[in-house]
Order: structure tokens, then sequence, then C-alpha cells
């Protein structure tokens, strides 16, 4: 008789750990994939999106990005503002890693990591090294997205 409520309280711990595991992990997971990510929403730059999205005549914001800059870090809090404060805005941002793509860095002729390019479909609008300032991003967005043609570099 000893065993059997020891195998109750055992299957009782089971459960309780079981029941843990199944609602703590996908918490714990997702706090794991997002610390040191940037909240905008960003799609992996490939080749084929970017002429899909050239050839529909979208505008795409090329962010050349770093994981350990910090001017890209303050760059990913004003872009996340923007699409905070432009939620409907027809924006697609392609993020192109500065150590993991090379070659797409130099097609780009970005001089370094936190590089923004604003385009068109084919026609770029915009070029900016370094630029953190929210204003001046904002104000590059808005003017490409409201219909204005601004083809000034900005560069710090």
């Amino acid at each position: 008789m000893t065993v059997l409520p020891k195998l109750r309280a055992g299957l009782v711990l089971s459960l309780f750990s079981c029941l843990f595991m199944i609602l703590t992990v996908p918490a714990v997971l997702a706090q794991e994939e997002s610390v040191g990510a940037p909240d905008v929403i960003h799609e992996a730059f490939t080749e084929a999106r970017f002429v899909e999205l050239q050839a529909a005549g979208e505008f795409i914001l090329i962010d050349i990005f770093a994981t350990w800059c910090p001017t890209c870090a303050k760059q990913q809090k004003v872009l996340d503002a923007f699409r905070e404060s432009h939620p409907d805005a027809r924006l697609h941002m392609l993020q192109i890693d500065f150590d993991e793509q090379k070659e797409w860095v130099m097609h780009f002729k970005a001089p370094r990591q936190s590089t923004l390019i604003l385009y068109k479909g084919e026609q770029q609008l915009w070029f900016s090294v370094a630029e953190t300032n929210q204003k001046k991003i904002f104000e590059a967005l808005n003017t490409a997205l409201n219909g204005e043609t601004n083809n000034t570099t900005g560069s710090k």
C-alpha cells in the first residue's frame, strides 16, 4: 500500500512538471529570440525579393545592418518608431547582413554598415550613411511615400 501513494505523488509531480514546461518554454524561447533583435520587421534581403519588389514599383528600404553596430541599433529604434507611427505605410524593409552578404554591400556601394538606401521601384530616392536623427529619417521616408522625389544623399 505504501507504493501506490508514492507512485501517485510521482505522477502528480510529473504532470506539474510537464504543465510547467508547456506553459513556460514558448515564452522563454520567444524572449530569447527577441534579445538584441530589432523590433522593426525586416525581411532578409534576397536578390529575388528585391527584383520582385522593384518590378512591382514598391517602396524598398535597404538596411545594411550589423548586429554589433551601435549606430545600426539606434537606426532600428528610429525605424521601429516609424513603423509604429505609420503602420499602413507601403514600405518594404530588406535587411542586408553586413558581415554575411558582402557581395550585396559592394553592389549597393555601401561604405559601411548603417547604410540606408530607399528605392521606389528601380529608382533610388535616398542614400544615407550613419544617420540616426529621427526627424531626418522620417522626413526622407515621408517625402518618398507621399509622392515627392528626394534624390539627395543624407550622410553624417
